[in-house]
């Protein structure tokens, strides 16, 4: 199937021109508690709120882009500030959070590019703007005759469905002329492939960092990168974000706007800090420090800060992220971004982030 990329004015027009801000909305700040205090004890601020304690379950990904913004909420205590306990569950990708969420087994995700896919087809709704992705690559073996993506016709490529490395195997072989019928793929997860090219038994592989930073130390002078999502920003742009199930949004907007409230914090900490970020993720993840550290690459942490309140930009995003998938036949009908972007709660959690700088 031939994929169709977006035009370079399409994108701009969609992607990076966008540059009013958005006036957020009132966001009414729960009552303080105006009971005495026990003795000894310090007096509350007048205005500061109170809120109803509630714990999420949260699915991420183990690296960078998935897990930053959590586990940095998390230590930090932005959570807490905002009445939240969080109970993080890792996962190999966003379509398999997707399931556990519809299980009911999870509360909330966080889900890379390609999982929006089943967001806009309704099987979840997008309530805050992580960051823009520089994690997925197309990566291949030297040693098995490949020196440019038109040498993957006819090789062996592992891929992970519905990941956003998917979209990016199909940018790169339509760059080269080809499509996947010209291909053979392997379903894999994420470690499995690492292993499997390592091993050999594989070409080439659609992966993500920090995957790719342990398959390049391995392969050496053999590592070889066909496509990543830099060589498409001008074409598609590939938003991470927190979901969580319709049902579950209609129940607990409060609890929402909070947990939004909380991750925006922790993406201004993570952009200003982000060494330090990897390092403690490394801890979290059971990762090597090292290799955490050389995938400080992999998003875009202050572009998330710089367009924090901008809900014109934030749509842009997702209107071009959904034509990617409408060109490529993911998905086969238009749905209006605001069917499952939330940007309600983007709005309050972005007026009570301001509130308390």
């Amino acid at each position: 199937m031939k994929k169709k990329l977006l035009s370079l004015a399409l994108a701009c027009g969609m992607v990076f021109s966008l540059a009013a801000c958005g006036t957020p909305a009132n966001n009414d700040s729960p009552a303080p508690n105006t009971e005495s205090p026990a003795i000894g004890t310090e007096t509350p601020a007048a205005d500061t709120p109170t809120y109803e304690p509630a714990t999420v379950r949260v699915a991420y990904m183990p690296n960078l882009g998935s897990a930053s913004s959590l586990f940095t909420a998390i230590h930090q205590g932005y959570f807490e500030e905002v009445g939240l306990t969080v109970e993080p569950a890792q996962f190999s990708g966003g379509p398999a959070e997707i399931a556990a969420m519809a299980s009911g087994d999870i509360d909330i995700s966080q889900i890379g590019h390609g999982a929006h896919s089943l967001c806009i087809q309704g099987e979840a709704n997008v309530f805050a703007f992580d960051q823009l992705s520089q994690a997925d690559a197309v990566v291949a073996n030297k040693a098995k005759g490949i020196e440019t993506a038109a040498d993957l016709k006819g090789k062996t490529v592992a891929v992970s469905s519905g990941t956003s490395s998917e979209i990016i195997l199909q940018f790169v072989l339509e760059e080269a002329g080809l499509t996947m019928d010209d291909i053979e793929t392997i379903e894999m997860n994420v470690e499995g492939m690492t292993t499997a090219l390592l091993s050999g038994q594989i070409d080439a592989a659609a992966t993500w960092s920090p995957n790719t930073v342990t398959i390049e130390q391995a392969l050496g002078d053999d590592y070889l990168v066909l496509g990543t999502n830099n060589d498409y920003t001008d074409q598609a742009a590939f938003p991470s974000s927190f979901i969580c199930t319709p049902e579950y949004a209609e129940e607990n907007h409060d609890i929402l706007v909070r947990f939004s409230q909380a991750i925006l914090k922790a993406e201004a900490y993570r952009a200003a800090n982000i060494d330090e970020v990897a390092k403690t993720l490394a801890a979290d993840l059971d990762a090597p420090e090292e290799t955490m550290l050389l995938a400080t690459g992999e998003g875009n942490w202050q572009g998330a800060v710089d367009c924090m309140g901008d809900f014109d930009t934030i749509r842009g995003y997702y209107e071009a992220q959904q034509q990617v998938f409408l060109n490529n036949g993911t998905v086969t009908e238009e749905v209006p971004v605001d069917n499952y972007v939330l940007f309600d709660v983007m709005e309050e959690a972005y007026t009570a982030y301001s509130a308390a700088q």
